[in-house]
């Protein structure tokens, strides 16, 4: 297994095309500002089994680590994160009944076994009600969660992720468990974005 990589924080930005979500991984610098790439990720849109690939730049000439469905049919089977060798180094899934009114991941890693869920519980519920109205539902809406995560034995922060408001998505991810690899988190965080309404 190829060695851990901790970024304390970092922000994700998304391009929307046509076919497929793009996101940019970047460095926060100390003072805030941005820092240099870290990663790229694409997804397709209406891939039937879920996988994303991040590579080193829009390039995609250098693949760096990606996360999987563990299951076609069954996605709440989970997702498995690997390295650029195709070692698992983490893995995170969806716990749909407790998301029926907050959303809520597990994710595990060497060292990290955290529960996430929505901070805010009204947004949850807003943001539910909006998808299933009819025509409004269909008219996009940049609800502003944030999600954070907490390790499952000391309640300790590991990671947070928050949405701001801007054109396209923009997340500020604050990793406060060094445990925690950064190609882990962005694949978390990733998922977070894609795989949302499933």
């Amino acid at each position: 297994m190829s060695q851990p990589m901790y970024v304390p924080a970092f922000s994700m930005k998304q391009r929307i095309t046509m076919m497929a979500n793009k996101y940019e991984l970047i460095a926060t610098n100390p003072d805030g500002s941005d820092g240099p790439l870290l990663a790229f990720a694409q997804q397709k849109r209406m891939a039937f089994k879920e996988q994303v690939t991040f590579y080193t730049d829009d390039t995609k000439s250098q693949p760096v680590f990606s996360f999987k469905a563990r299951k076609t049919i069954d996605l709440g089977s989970g997702y498995d994160v690997y390295d650029a060798n195709g070692q698992a180094i983490g893995c995170f899934k969806k716990e749909f009944g407790k998301s029926l009114l907050r959303s809520s991941w597990q994710l595990s890693a060497p060292g990290v076994d955290a529960d996430g869920t929505e901070r805010n519980p009204t947004v949850a519920v807003v943001r539910r009600v909006w998808e299933f109205v009819p025509i409004v539902g269909e008219i996009p809406l940049p609800f502003v969660f944030h999600f954070d995560f907490t390790a499952r034995d000391t309640q300790q922060p590991v990671l947070s992720v928050e949405r701001k408001i801007s054109v396209r998505d923009r997340y500020r991810i604050t990793v406060q468990d060094q445990r925690l690899d950064f190609r882990v988190a962005a694949a978390m965080t990733v998922a977070l974005d894609a795989l949302q309404s499933r």
